[in-house]
């Protein structure tokens, strides 16, 4: 296992803004020289949630050794909240690990044609700005621009739409524009899809009680007409924030655990690189 900790700030010699983080952990294969050398793995980018005004642990590491059982290799984002950063300095991180990934493709023996991202609630708002913005005028200067945009992205519970209480995590677009209300009018993914969107996975949970169903079905519903391609799953039973939903992050509903498969499978047949 290759295991390390990026300053994404550093390594792009940027400036960091006053209490940004930015960090990448790398949690990469060793390759197996008992079979073949020149193999090459897939990589997902994790974007754990916290309603952009922390990270969540629960959704970070047990994510990477789930993919990795597949033979995946998998890279956590530790990016920048609330009230120390806000918009764009999210989307910037998410972007400059997308660059790191890409970038470092002959170290990690990663496929760069192949590399995805997947996010949890507020980090599946981001992994779906991720997917709809790599062309955003706010990236334009990042070195290797065009390195930024995911080969697939799935989206666990996301949140989606600036919209009424009921149907949205307000609290997630206050953080994430400083509750600029003009702003965050214009984070909306439904807003963002377009024809050359990442093609999407999305999941959720019909009982989500803090980031309601109907925006993903909404988000679903433009992609579709989009034409982007597209697996949706909605599961009948199961609260917000369940993660990998086994028993180590403490969510233990076995049925809803197989997000996990169908997301490899899914990923499997728009060309991820499987070995499981």
């Amino acid at each position: 296992m290759i295991h390390e900790k990026i300053d994404l700030y550093e390594y792009l010699n940027l400036q960091k803004p006053n209490g940004a983080k930015g960090y990448l952990t790398v949690y990469c294969i060793d390759q197996p020289t008992e079979i073949d050398t020149n193999r090459t793995r897939s990589a997902m980018l994790i974007i754990p949630g916290g309603g952009y005004t922390f990270v969540s642990a629960r959704e970070g590491e047990s994510v990477a050794l789930a993919y990795l059982n597949h033979g995946i290799n998998c890279f956590i984002l530790d990016y920048s909240v609330y009230p120390n950063c806000y918009y764009p300095t999210q989307i910037r991180e998410a972007s400059m690990a997308m660059i790191f990934i890409r970038e470092n493709c002959k170290k990690y023996h990663i496929d760069p044609e192949t590399v995805g991202a997947v996010g949890f609630s507020a980090g599946g708002h981001l992994c779906g700005c991720l997917g709809n913005m790599f062309a955003s005028e706010v990236l334009a200067d990042l070195r290797n621009s065009d390195f930024i945009r995911p080969s697939a992205v799935v989206l666990s519970y996301p949140v989606t739409n600036y919209d009424i209480p009921s149907r949205t995590h307000i609290g997630s677009f206050n953080a994430l524009s400083y509750n600029n209300d003009e702003l965050a009018k214009t984070l909306s993914l439904c807003d963002m899809v377009n024809k050359k969107s990442s093609p999407a996975f999305i999941w959720h949970t019909v009982t989500d009680a803090a980031v309601p169903v109907c925006g993903s079905i909404e988000l679903a519903r433009v992609y579709n007409e989009m034409q982007i391609p597209l697996e949706v799953h909605l599961f009948a039973q199961g609260p917000h924030g369940t993660s990998v939903a086994t028993k180590e992050v403490g969510s233990d509903f076995p049925k809803l655990a197989g997000w996990v498969n169908l997301s490899v499978n899914w990923l499997e047949g728009v060309g991820f690189k499987i070995f499981s």
